[in-house]
């Protein structure tokens, strides 16, 4: 049984820096999951693109590169890997999720099938070089994220790695609420070491099973649950989770497409399992957020005030400069 988190102060504001001041790098490509590397580097995925400066000649539909550096002077580097693929859109897998433990690198795919559904594991010992394929798909999810901690999963909550995803198959089509997954951290590519949040006892404690048909919401939102990027903020003992607003203005098969306009929120909770709190929400942002974003654990501040949201606005790897107030 878990143990319940001390109280922890309340985020009362989220301010952004000015527009201008955010940084653009890997223009073209997308969808950019993080995590914090034991090399203290930052690892991602992009898809359907050419990658950081200087660019690949020919065009990905899922690479690979590290970040280097704080920002507003981080910068990125490609990694040539035997994970990547040319398959653009639905016909080829993109990165959902990254979690490095204990110097290996796990990472969620979408579009995992030939119907451009499905979430598949794959993970890599040699810092995105190399990958293996996990045998086995989720059939009922299509956008697995891990929960990120500190640099190698230090800081992790317990034994267990979490994960989250839009209740559906198909990452192009919202769902009504998130799920919450959980593994034995040295059981990742277990299939059957998988637990499911079903839900909170009556003392406020989660209960789980190993039957994924009797999953329960996690968060609830009819019609908006698409992807997402969630992170833990040790300094404030607050867990951070992006959310996407589909763009309703879209047709069906486009409904994720925020590249260029659209909005977000952002909900902050003591534990994985809530209970969420809104810190920022918008329908329409001032700039295009993209269609994935989150707030890399390497780029808060010691006092957690400062962040840097990562995010895929205008097909580019975007980072903007956040400041929260407490209660």
């Amino acid at each position: 049984m878990t143990s319940p988190v001390p109280p922890s102060p309340v985020i009362a504001r989220l301010e952004w820096a000015p527009a201008e001041t955010i940084v653009r790098q890997c223009r073209g490509s997308d969808n950019f999951p993080l995590t914090w590397g034991d090399d203290d580097a930052l690892y991602t995925t992009y898809g359907d693109g050419w990658g950081f400066e200087p660019k690949l000649k020919e065009k990905l539909g899922l690479g690979f590169a590290r970040i280097e550096g704080m920002p507003p002077d981080h910068r990125g580097v490609n990694i040539r890997s035997t994970g990547e693929n040319p398959g653009a859109g639905r016909r080829g897998k993109k990165g959902s999720g990254l979690l490095m433990v204990d110097g290996v690198l796990w990472l969620w795919l979408f579009h995992a099938d030939e119907q451009g559904g499905k979430a598949q594991l794959a993970w890599s010992g040699d810092h995105a070089r190399t990958w293996t394929f996990a045998e086995w798909m989720f059939a009922e999810f299509g956008l697995c994220t891990f929960v990120n901690f500190g640099r190698n999963d230090a800081g992790a909550r317990d034994g267990y790695v979490y994960t989250v995803s839009h209740d559906g198959p198909r990452a192009d089509t919202p769902a009504d609420r998130f799920v919450l997954l959980r593994v034995p951290a040295d059981r990742i590519a277990d299939r059957q070491a998988y637990e499911f949040f079903v839900r909170l006892d009556p003392n406020g404690m989660p209960v789980w099973s190993e039957d994924i048909g009797a999953r329960g919401a996690v968060f609830t939102n009819p019609g908006r649950c698409l992807r997402s990027g969630i992170s833990y903020n040790a300094a404030l003992g607050r867990y951070l989770w992006w959310q996407q607003v589909p763009n309703a203005t879209h047709p069906q098969k486009d409904q994720g497409d925020t590249r260029f306009e659209g909005g977000f929120g952002i909900y902050d909770a003591p534990e994985p399992w809530g209970p969420w709190t809104v810190v920022y929400q918008t329908e329409t942002w001032d700039v295009g957020p993209g269609e994935r974003a989150e707030f890399p654990p390497k780029w808060m501040s010691p006092d957690g005030l400062t962040l840097w949201l990562a995010f895929s606005g205008e097909d580019s790897f975007s980072v903007r400069k956040a400041t929260l107030t407490c209660r």
